[in-house]
């Protein structure tokens, strides 16, 4: 029999011969803080390559539905995504939901619950910045928020590139809409147990969104995955738009110690407003474990 026959080594040719999916598991559109309509932004994932998508707007699940017919249409994998914020001894970190039930009722209502008082916070915000000669720009940031219960300090921000106040709205974020700047106020968002028991009880997954970017020491951030991982958390997003190769390392030998399930996404929000397109960031390192193969 010819050796190409054997099947074993039938088995190994064919993964040899498998691309690595190209999986983007993080981007927004404008149901929540993104530029893009949901469908376009499943368009132009799959017009870059994307085999699976995820779309993950921040508390807010309104896009799954255009995103996911669009996906199919252009045969392109689709997996329900969220992004939830939520409150960590006073930080805010965002935990990624995947591949849960949208019509799960608990779920639903602790999505509700957060929105609710985002409109009330960007008034707060809007009277921060009046303080500092700053007018108008709780009406400036809605005019850019289509989902007006999802209004974000991203909409504050592009408001204020429009104003001419900053260049760019990384600029706007650093100057202005972070703890310690003038035009940031504190919000009651969910707790970390809340989202984990929403993501799990609607049959998902949970992951931590792009760690590199909270302000924790390296104690503390083991501390908190301790903690993510007691309540039922099983991924963390590995390579993400906003991280550095120091990020990816540290993160990866993280997801290693941890036993964690690696994400990969490019937190992509629109053209000219985000670090790395859909689709374009590099693989997961090797040794770890995609957090797609359990979806």
């Amino acid at each position: 029999m010819p050796l190409c026959y054997h099947p074993g080594l039938a088995i190994r040719l064919f993964f040899l011969l498998i691309p690595v999916l190209n999986c983007d598991l993080h981007c927004h559109s404008t149901a929540s803080d993104g530029l893009l309509p949901a469908a376009e932004v499943a368009r132009r994932a799959a017009g870059n390559g994307v085999d699976l998508l995820a779309l993950t707007d921040h508390d807010d699940i309104g896009g799954l539905a255009a995103a996911r017919e669009a996906a199919a249409e252009l045969g392109m994998a689709f997996v329900n995504g969220v992004e939830i914020s939520i409150e960590w001894e006073g930080l805010q970190i965002h935990i990624l939901g995947f591949a849960f039930d949208a019509q799960n009722k608990a779920f639903n209502d602790g999505l509700a619950g957060i929105r609710s008082g985002r409109i009330e916070r960007a008034q707060r915000m809007s009277a921060e910045l009046e303080k500092i000669g700053i007018r108008g720009a709780f009406e400036g940031a809605m005019r850019f928020a289509e989902n007006s219960s999802l209004i974000s300090r991203a909409h504050f921000a592009r408001y204020l590139v429009e104003s001419g106040v900053c260049k760019d709205v990384r600029s706007v974020f650093e100057s202005y809409l972070v703890p310690g700047r003038p035009g940031y106020v504190d919000h009651r968002w969910a707790t970390l147990e809340e989202s984990i028991g929403w993501v799990l009880g609607a049959g998902g997954l949970a992951a931590v969104a792009h760690p590199g970017r909270y302000k924790l020491s390296g104690r503390d951030m083991r501390r908190f995955l301790g903690e993510f991982k007691d309540v039922g958390g099983q991924g963390i997003e590995v390579m993400s738009g906003s991280h550095t190769l120091d990020h990816v390392g540290t993160f990866g030998r993280l997801a290693r110690e941890f036993g964690f399930l690696a994400s990969r996404g490019s937190d992509f929000h629109g053209p000219g407003e985000s670090y790395v397109d859909l689709g374009k960031l590099a693989p997961l390192p090797d040794g770890l474990k995609p957090i797609w193969d359990a979806f």
